[in-house]
């Protein structure tokens, strides 16, 4: 049973190489200086998160911690306008030093991006 307080359930996180994969084979992309997110449709009503957050771009725990968290947080607070898809977070390159402000406003600008392309699918 899904949790509809808003959580984030474990049936809402991808699971294993093979989830993966799957969004990789035909995604629908968007990107900036910061994220490329990846998505694809799943045929599920909910929403799922995959993140790729790389040590080689991000080499602090800490920050790689920060940017999953707040991933996470921003999915959590979208995952209604992003139901029926699997979407992959990863870093661009070096994201560099973001605030939290930044960090959130660019994946504000993904998810509406995924949206439409859901809508043109």
């Amino acid at each position: 049973m899904l949790q509809q307080t808003g959580g984030f359930a474990r049936e809402r996180r991808l699971k294993g190489t093979a989830e993966y994969q799957q969004v990789f084979r035909a995604p629908c992309r968007s990107s900036d200086n910061a994220f490329l997110v990846i998505a694809r449709e799943n045929g599920l009503d909910y929403a799922r998160l995959g993140l790729a957050i790389s040590k080689k771009w991000v080499k602090l725990a800490v920050t790689r911690n920060r940017l999953k968290r707040l991933a996470r947080e921003s999915f959590r607070r979208n995952q209604q306008i992003l139901s029926g898809m699997d979407v992959v977070v990863m870093t661009n390159k070096k994201p560099g030093n973001l605030t939290n402000k930044a960090i959130n406003d660019s994946l504000q600008k993904h998810w509406q991006k995924l949206v439409t392309c859901k809508k043109s699918s």
